[in-house]
């Protein structure tokens, strides 16, 4: 059984089984995540709506008492059992088959007959072998279905925080985290409440649901009720059943489970995101871990818009203090290359969507003949983008330039795994950082690249081919123990390299399509032959054309490198 699909192979293994044994009904039981009972993942021959109801306590019935003993049942007469659970009615005799993968059970396979005697002790050897690899190949697929569904929910965190990072507006920001979150986390209840520190209570700040609202609740006491609690631990609390639990206080109508997670930010609780839902158990621990993150992302946008709101009131200050770091940040931008690389006729030009950006670019040279190019761009916008890209900026510079006093080799791939561990350990969970990182061997005439989510660079030849360069890598900071691929692209006289960030190919216009990297191709296709400046000028020209009226809503950064 090589089947990854889980659905596939739940349907597989019976149709399996039948040409082996007949039997009259059959069920794939699995074991939930607590590993205290059993549901039905699949099932033949029951009757409509049972299979799907079936939660059995590990140690009930045949199927419970089989997982538990990990032993094979076989009866053949269920009239005489007392441990039987007729969920089929008529039915016989069965054979149950723990599921065991390695030395874990993962659940059991149920047969069943309608008639007596149907089974033989050679039946029951024949399922049992096929449950040792059953097991295996469901918990395969399992694992894999699983990979592809993080992957999927860490892709969609990635969009979240780059759609939440840049919203100031309060009110706007709330309706985004209650659509946010329902990508990841299905819920019929969602609020945000946010801690007022002068009466320590938490006020409801939003509301998102279809339910009858208790009006009379428009805050709740820190470490009262379960969204309390949450505040005054600093911690997830999940009740798969409020009913059960003493600490619940009526927000909703109809709710059976409840999640609240505290919104921290820099050590402080600021509010806690509350989940709630009409099903018992709804939050297993993947869902806490996605909740988790999103709210320290949350916490990060709700604070970084208080933060704004507060910024608005001393405008005219802040507004001369910005323009000094405006100049301070580009006189950090390199404004020349360095004199002892030839054979690169090399070009760049940001500009930031507010005063400040989170874009920045550098030319270094480790080694004679050696030219290192690097573009970044740092997730978010305004003052906390621009000092982080102005750490990772001198952090690029302090890893490149140790090639000059370590024996060990210091290669694009190296460079960007010790600035994740670096960023990563610095705890700065709410930014990230996308940066290609391209070593220019001028006497080789290569460039090796590692990348870590800027957009694919632009390879032009002289003959005006137009090439992307296909090197992807987790953004910096993310996750700890990243390793990032390389490739090498030579390169001959003529040739032209475009780096840019999303700015450029995410650029839209009023009717909210975007600039695209086909433009980004076309533009740079027109100035074959051209030099450098040429090229980065043509490119904002092109995306300020194509954007029009419509505001400037990211940093916008492009970088051209063209071969002598």
């Amino acid at each position: 059984m090589s089947v990854l699909s889980l659905e596939e192979l739940l349907q597989t293994i019976p149709r399996l089984i039948e040409r082996l044994i007949q039997f009259d009904a059959f069920a794939i039981y699995m074991l939930d995540p607590t590993g205290t009972g059993l549901h039905v993942d699949y099932s033949v021959g029951y009757p409509s709506g049972v299979a799907e109801a079936i939660r059995l306590p590990v140690g009930e019935g045949l199927v419970g008492l089989a997982v538990q003993d990990r032993r094979a049942v076989l009866v053949n007469d269920l009239d005489d059992d007392p441990n039987y659970k007729g969920y089929v009615p008529g039915m016989r005799a069965t054979i149950v088959v723990p599921l065991v993968y390695r030395t874990r059970t993962i659940g059991a396979l149920n047969i069943l007959s309608a008639h007596r005697h149907a089974f033989t002790e050679k039946d029951l050897a024949i399922v049992r072998q096929f449950g040792v690899h059953a097991a295996t190949a469901l918990e395969n697929a399992r694992l894999y279905t699983q990979a592809a569904k993080d992957a999927r929910v860490f892709e969609t965190l990635l969009e979240i925080s780059r759609e939440i990072s840049s919203i100031l507006d309060i009110d706007l920001l709330f309706e985004r985290l209650a659509a946010a979150t329902l990508k990841v986390i299905d819920y019929k209840a969602f609020a945000i409440l946010l801690l007022n520190p002068q009466n320590q209570r938490l006020d409801v700040k939003h509301l998102a649901t279809p339910y009858g609202i208790n009006e009379k609740v428009t805050s709740i006491a820190v470490g009262e009720g379960i969204t309390g609690y949450a505040a005054l631990h600093r911690e997830v609390v999940v009740s798969g059943d409020v009913r059960q639990d003493p600490r619940y206080i009526e927000l909703f109508d109809t709710v059976t489970s409840e999640m609240a997670v505290p919104l921290l930010y820099q050590g402080d609780c600021i509010g806690v995101l509350d989940l709630s839902t009409d099903q018992r158990d709804a939050f297993d621990p993947g869902k806490v871990e996605f909740a988790t993150l999103l709210a320290s992302q949350f916490a990060v946008a709700i604070q970084n818009a208080r933060l704004y709101q507060e910024l608005a009131t001393n405008q005219s200050r802040i507004e001369r203090e910005l323009r000094i770091a405006q100049r301070v940040q580009t006189a950090l931008l390199p404004q020349e290359v360095p004199s002892r690389i030839r054979g690169l006729d090399i070009a760049a030009h940001f500009d930031a969507a507010r005063e400040l950006g989170g874009d920045f670019h550098d030319y270094l040279d480790p080694l004679a003949n050696q030219l290192v190019v690097v573009l970044g761009d740092v997730s978010g916008k305004g003052v906390p983008a621009a000092l982080y890209s102005a750490f990772a900026s001198e952090l690029v510079r302090s890893r490149t330039f140790r090639k000059r006093y370590v024996s060990t080799a210091v290669t694009p791939s190296t460079v960007l795994q010790a600035m994740n561990t670096i960023l990563h350990d610095r705890q700065l969970l709410e930014m990230y950082l996308t940066l290609c990182y391209a070593l220019f061997d001028v006497k080789r005439r290569t460039v090796t690249l590692s990348n870590s989510g800027v957009p694919y660079p632009l390879k032009m030849t002289a003959a005006g081919d137009i090439e992307w360069i296909d090197v992807t890598g987790v953004p910096l900071g993310s996750f700890p123990g990243i390793e990032y691929d390389e490739c090498i692209v030579p390169y001959a006289k003529g040739d032209v390299f475009v780096f840019y960030s999303d700015g450029v190919s995410e650029a839209m216009n009023s009717s909210g399509d975007e600039f695209g990297r086909d433009n980004i191709a076309a533009v740079v296709q027109s100035r074959r032959g051209a030099g450098a400046r040429e090229i980065v000028d043509a490119i904002f020209e092109a995306v300020a054309a194509f954007r029009g009226d419509a505001l400037q809503n990211d940093d916008i950064t492009a970088l051209a490198v063209r071969a002598l």
